[in-house]
């Protein structure tokens, strides 16, 4: 149904447009008619047409002005011009004011016909298209908490790369490079700086999560997560990497009011914790923040900034050097490693421009046994108790700051190649270990499952390092040396095709004779015949 609005001062010309359109369009249009300008914006008002075809010229508010009126209340109404005046003023004004057709008197059937029906056109394409926008705002009001605690959680437990942060943030719309998290913790009751029951909380929350996720959502523009334990966390995006005193304040004030309306709507106690502004891919330490404040006090709302809780470093510690130092480190990321290994080491070296040697030694020998730590842990070494028995003494002797930065760099980057080189060898020692057990059992009836328990890791896991070192699936691989033994036994023994297929590990001669030839080319016995002509 379209809603059509025929505006004219003469009678003769609407009775004539609504002939044309009950006759063309009959029941799909609802006409209604105004003669002049003020009547036009009062019938608009309470219309809301979806056509609206209006003459320049009427008594009192011209059709211009009342287009320009109309506009206000109804953007989505598409018009159409008709005058007894071609002239180009009135054209241009009507063109600056989004009409779609000019038509002038007298006005043709099929011209009028024409124009309607591409109006109509124009109408179906954007009834259309906000259906389909409804769909997907409903589609995504579905999807939306998934993500939300999809990023939530590859956060907190840092599980996550670069690029996934990433499409979190180009899916959910985040813009901002830094935020901070607050922790909702429930419970029945607040003893001391704990929530008693929390538990059964849990259970209650998790049937009202709709109800906690749309309260927070009306007092912070922040992404939520899931129910776990007694605990929701939820990210707010910031754009810069402080909060002003002003902003902190607000910010406390609007969780007390969050809390009261969550125990007011759910009869379930809340405390909230705030955490410190962070990059988006630290903010797992920012919840960390926020827990640790609830601990430090028995408010119901603590923000970390307010309590001495965190450590603080002097104004012109290159704190964040040290967390991408060690993460390249853990990654066996060399290249990076080496970047930010220098860095360091030349704020060292300008601190020790004052002759504080010692402070340097301690610092380069604090970093090379926490980078050897971490080498450890993601590396697979071999823990030595006395195998840094002589870093001491070493450092002590060194009398100047590039002594000690050449000492340093070269503990830390040994730390990064041992965690690169230790992988390499555990997955060459892995596939060596798999190619004896092929290459020795190959005659028998062995899979995937047999040779990664041999190698001790899991099919998944030794499929994948298999494939990554020799270039071909297990199955593939195993094929080939099957393959190449039954081309050797054909060229040196007397042995039958079908004691051949046997000693190759093969159970079934049509089913060797056919694998035989997708490798080869010919069957065995092709094979056979060719070498004895070769022979002849």
């Amino acid at each position: 149904m379209y809603r059509v609005m025929v505006c004219d001062d003469e009678g003769i010309v609407i009775d004539s447009m609504k002939f044309i359109i009950e006759k063309e369009f009959g029941g799909a249009c609802e006409v209604a008619c105004a003669k002049s300008g003020r009547s036009v914006i009062e019938l608009a008002e309470s219309f809301r047409p979806d056509i609206a075809v209006i003459d320049i010229h009427m008594p009192g508010i011209n059709g211009i002005e009342a287009i320009k009126e109309m506009k206000v209340f109804c953007p989505n109404t598409i018009f159409i011009v008709m005058s007894a005046y071609d002239k180009f003023d009135y054209a241009k004004e009507a063109i600056a004011l989004g009409v779609m057709e000019y038509i002038t008197k007298p006005m043709e059937k099929m011209k009028v016909v024409s124009v309607l029906k591409r109006a109509m056109a124009q109408i179906d394409g954007d009834r259309e298209k906000r259906r389909g926008d409804l769909l997907i705002k409903e589609k995504l009001e579905t999807v939306e908490p998934i993500i939300e605690n999809g990023l939530i959680y590859d956060i907190l437990l840092q599980e996550h790369f670069d690029e996934d942060i990433e499409s979190y943030r180009t899916i959910l719309g985040i813009t901002e490079n830094y935020g901070y998290m607050l922790a909702l913790v429930c419970g029945d009751s607040q003893v001391g700086n704990h929530m008693t029951n929390a538990v059964g909380s849990s259970v209650k929350i998790s049937g009202r999560y709709h109800e906690i996720r749309e309260g927070v959502k009306s007092l912070f523009k922040g992404k939520v997560g899931n129910v776990m334990a007694n605990k929701i966390a939820v990210l707010i995006p910031c754009s810069e990497p402080k909060l002003e005193y002003n902003e902190r304040t607000e910010l406390i004030d609007r969780a007390r009011e969050l809390a009261r309306y969550l125990r007011k709507k759910t009869d379930i106690s809340f405390r909230i914790g705030i955490g410190g502004v962070k990059p988006l891919r630290e903010l797992g330490d920012s919840y960390r923040e926020a827990l640790n404040a609830l601990i430090a006090t028995t408010g119901s709302v603590a923000h970390v900034d307010d309590l001495v809780i965190n450590c603080d470093y002097e104004e012109d510690y290159p704190k964040s050097m040290e967390k991408p130092l060690f993460e390249a480190i853990s990654k066996g990321d060399l290249n990076e490693a080496q970047v930010m290994t220098e860095k360091y080491a030349d704020w060292m070296c300008q601190r020790a421009m004052d002759g504080d040697l010692m402070s340097m030694r301690l610092k380069a020998l604090e970093f090379a046994l926490y980078a050897e730590h971490l080498s450890y842990q993601n590396g697979g070494q071999t823990y030595h108790y006395s195998g840094r028995k002589d870093y001491l003494p070493q450092i002590m002797e060194l009398n100047s700051p590039d002594e000690i930065r050449d000492w340093f760099t070269d503990k830390v980057m040994n730390a990064c190649r041992n965690v690169v080189s230790k992988r390499q060898e555990r997955s060459g020692d892995i596939i060596k270990t798999a190619r004896k057990y092929i290459e020795d059992h190959f005659d028998k009836d062995i899979s995937l499952d047999d040779v990664s328990r041999v190698v001790n890791i899991s099919p998944y896991y030794f499929s994948k390092v298999f494939k990554e070192e020799c270039g071909l699936n297990f199955i593939e691989y195993l094929t080939n040396i099957r393959i190449d033994k039954a081309k050797e036994l054909l060229e040196k023994s007397n042995l039958s095709i079908k004691e051949i297929c046997v000693s190759c590990g093969y159970t079934d001669p049509n089913y060797f004779s056919r694998s035989f030839k997708k490798n080869v080319g010919v069957t065995p016995t092709e094979y056979k015949e060719k070498l004895y002509e070769q022979k002849g």
